[in-house]
């Protein structure tokens, strides 16, 4: 049955595609930067005349097929100049192009100044795009560029507070973003607990953010894809850059293997702030500090195959009076081969490893935890270009899990006791897509794809079977949820199948163009997430752990529709762009009421699966071109969870009603720009006000054994105060730069100029003389200037 719906969705697929008697030749190739020869991805292809064109894919490729004759094509990419030229087709034809940063100069093509227009004709709408040029313009705290503070700048994202590792997404949770890495998925992508973000900005070539309309190539979370490239290195020259910092410095090479044909990169970050520490005596055997190294190999066999070996490895350290010490850290390994088939067939074939490792050494306990994730996958996509008003993207790829909940080692050598394992879990996740984009006329152009992903969880492990099927059960007395216990277990041998699930995910997307300056969009896209995040976030180093959906853990399921408006404005000066949307999870993941998450072998007894909506509305206007440039957002939205009684009698959490999830920002205003004076100098401000956190306070107390004990009421139902900073930055770039290859630039930058205590959290503690409950509020940054001198030659 399964095998017949694929079976038709694919004729429905190729009979949309509609062929033309008038003769036509395909017109193909890669863009280059013209000084180092890193393809670029998203280079608009643009053909004025017929009013058809295309972008390059992820790795730079485009194909284009336009009737026999003369042409002048357009070729265009933020922050590069825009390249017109005559080419005559009367075949088949293969035409790389190279094309310079603004600032550059060509010879023998005309030159224009590129800007920041929206696509308007496009269907592909909920995406962000950001340049490493604008990324680095922002001024960030402790000096640091980071990829992952500038894309909180952008409608419908915010952090989880300050220090705060992750990012959430139009409501979404931390866990619900797929991040990718050179297609290597990032578990977590944060250095030392939300300061810094795993991503050497000098190794990435390019970023994009969906937060909504997902292309059926991605599958497996529910809020969002963060997709991530690394440069391919430059195969011109040798090429040294890097930075010098307060808290850290980076340092990265890149040249050619065989000149124009292969080329590597490798680049290194490391913080040592934490040496600082070992001038005071009370701080002497405390540290926190992390490393990360990027590499890549690029290789072209020939004009149709070209290989790819591109690697991360980061850890970070935290280490308390040498009693407590705390090593986390991703590393993942991809082989990538790109082949051409024709000049309308692309394909990329990936072999992937990706490895999240998190340890805790606790000496004054005298244990050690060891627990992580690793996963293999072998995807294989096409890119199929059957005309200018049709193409179709489709592969299938499969992804072997290998999950470590725990291991519980003794730290004393002779004391007798064997480690304690936790039972390790398997999974195994295949999945196969199509996806077409299809222009139906000069007006109306679709996106439609389907998505079909499969899940098995797989022994070697002992299940737990209870009465009812309910590892939770709930005491109408006490109105109160209590483990449940084990009536029989049974043991799955290694790669025995436990549990399996499917799904169908079906995306959609449609463009109406109103004139050549407006159009409004709409889409639809379905997600299924297998994989769940058991996180204890209240602990100063939030232990995380991944767990396969099973028999109690169910996967969860997000549906999203979402309707914006985009519009250009004086040629692309100015854009538009405003959206709302509305997105329903079901099986989102609840913990009762006192719930123990570490080292817990039945994590089901703890945990119930509710459901999540968040619905908002996104705005930003955008300046592109001119000395000063930069955007203001604002998102109004709304993110809520509930979890009701599983039958009448039972009450629920909260009482069954929906509440605030931890997420929810109600107001979230950004503002960031960019102002160049002269070649000299350049200055940034970015300025971000937003809604506080949502949190459960006291609302009263009692005693008990004379101690006095604080009692709760409804889950979040209050809030941490309004969160806001001011950050601005200066760049000196000497004018000695332009005759020398050694080019340096000072960044001087002061995060939060007014000095606002933002409240990262409120706790409550009991007052040792009058005895009652007070609130204490923890701040982590204050006023922090920075400076950082950055080189290449």
């Amino acid at each position: 049955m399964i095998t017949k719906k694929i079976g038709l969705f694919l004729i429905i697929i190729l009979t949309a595609f509609t062929s033309f008697s008038q003769e036509k030749f395909t017109l193909s190739g890669t863009i280059k930067d013209s000084k180092n020869n890193e393809t670029l991805i998203g280079v608009n292809i643009y053909i004025p005349a017929l009013k058809i064109g295309t972008t390059t894919n992820e790795y730079g490729f485009y194909s284009l097929t336009v009737p026999r004759g003369e042409h002048q094509i357009e070729i265009s990419y933020v922050g590069y100049q825009t390249l017109q030229q005559t080419i005559i087709l009367n075949q088949n034809t293969k035409s790389n192009f190279s094309i310079s940063e603004s600032g550059q100069e060509l010879q023998e093509v005309i030159i224009t100044d590129n800007k920041g227009k929206i696509n308007i004709k496009s269907p592909e709408m909920s995406v962000n795009k950001l340049s490493i040029s604008t990324i680095k313009k922002m001024p960030v705290v402790l000096g640091e560029v980071d990829v992952l503070k500038s894309i909180l700048l952008l409608p419908g994202v915010t952090n989880a507070g300050e220090g705060a590792s992750g990012f959430n997404v139009r409501g979404g949770g931390a866990d619900q973003n797929l991040i990718l890495l050179d297609e290597a998925t990032i578990f977590n992508s944060s250095h030392v607990f939300g300061f810094f973000s795993v991503f050497n900005p000098d190794a990435i070539k390019d970023l994009k953010l969906y937060k909504g309309g997902i292309p059926a190539r991605f599958g497996g979370r529910a809020s969002s894809v963060l997709d991530i490239y690394q440069k391919d290195g430059n195969s011109k020259d040798f090429h040294v850059n890097g930075g010098i910092g307060l808290i850290s410095s980076r340092l990265l090479l890149e040249g050619p293997i065989v000149k124009d044909k292969g080329s590597f990169l490798i680049g290194g970050r490391a913080s040592y702030a934490h040496l600082f520490l070992k001038f005071s005596e009370e701080n002497k055997d405390n540290s926190a500090y992390f490393y990360d190294l990027n590499t890549k190999l690029s290789y072209k066999l020939n004009d149709s195959n070209s290989l790819y070996l591109s690697g991360y490895f980061g850890r970070d350290v935290f280490n308390l009076n040498k009693s407590f010490t705390n090593i986390y850290g991703n590393s993942t390994l991809n082989l990538r081969w790109n082949h051409l088939y024709s000049d309308k067939l692309f394909s990329n074939l990936s072999l992937i490893y990706s490895d999240y490792y998190y340890g805790l050494d606790l000496d004054y306990v005298g244990f050690k935890w060891d627990s992580g994730i690793k996963n293999y996958n072998l995807k294989y996509d096409f890119k199929h270009y059957f005309s200018d008003k049709f193409k179709l993207n489709y592969g299938l790829n499969g992804i072997y899990y290998d999950f470590n909940p725990g291991t519980i080692k003794p730290t004393g050598t002779d004391s007798g006791i064997n480690p304690d394992q936790l039972d390790r879990k398997y999974a195994f996740e295949p999945s196969i897509y199509l996806d077409a984009e299809n222009q139906i006329s000069k007006k109306i152009t679709l996106a439609y794809g389907l998505r079909y992903s499969l899940f098995y969880r797989l022994g070697a492990s002992t299940v737990n079977y209870y009465d009812n099927n309910n590892p939770v059960i709930f005491d109408s007395d006490m109105q109160i949820y209590e483990k449940g216990t084990p009536t029989s277990t049974q043991y799955f041998g290694k790669n025995k199948i436990i549990k399996d699930y499917n799904n169908f995910e079906p995306r959609f997307s449609v463009s109406y163009q109103l004139n050549d300056d407006q159009s409004v969009k709409a889409s639809y896209n379905r997600m299924a997430q297998y994989l769940q995040l058991i996180s204890n976030t209240s602990s100063p180093t939030p232990l995380d752990v991944w767990m396969p959906s099973d028999t109690y853990i169910k996967p969860q399921i997000a549906d999203q529709v979402a309707l914006g408006y985009f519009r250009n404005i004086r040629e692309g000066a100015y854009s538009l762009e405003a959206e709302t949307f509305y997105k329903a999870i079901q099986n989102r993941l609840d913990y009762i009421d006192g719930a123990n998450l570490i080292a817990n072998n039945a994590i089901e007894q703890v945990i119930l699966n509710g459901k999540m909506r968040a619905y908002g509305l996104e705005i930003m206007l955008k300046k592109n071109t001119g000395k000063f440039n930069g955007w203001i957002s604002y998102t109004l939205s709304k993110s809520e969870q509930q979890t009701p009684g599983r039958t009448p009698e039972e009450t629920g959490i909260n009482n069954g009603q929906w509440y605030s999830s931890a997420y929810d920002k109600t107001h979230n205003l950004a503002v960031t720009s960019a102002y160049n004076l002269n070649e000299k100098w350049s200055f940034g401000a970015n300025f971000v006000l937003q809604s506080g956190q949502p949190v459960t306070y006291p609302n009263g107390q009692y005693e008990y054994l004379g101690i006095t004990v604080p009692s709760y009421g409804l889950r979040n139902e209050n809030r941490l105060p309004a969160y806001h900073h001011l950050d601005i930055s200066a760049t000196l770039t000497p004018r000695k730069n332009k005759d020398r290859k050694w080019k340096a630039e000072w960044v001087f930058s002061i995060y939060n100029l007014y000095n606002r205590s933002n409240a990262a959290s409120i706790n409550f503690r009991q007052n040792s003389d009058t005895g009652l409950n007070e609130a204490v509020r923890l701040s982590i940054f204050g006023i922090v200037p920075a400076v950082s001198y950055n080189f290449k030659f």
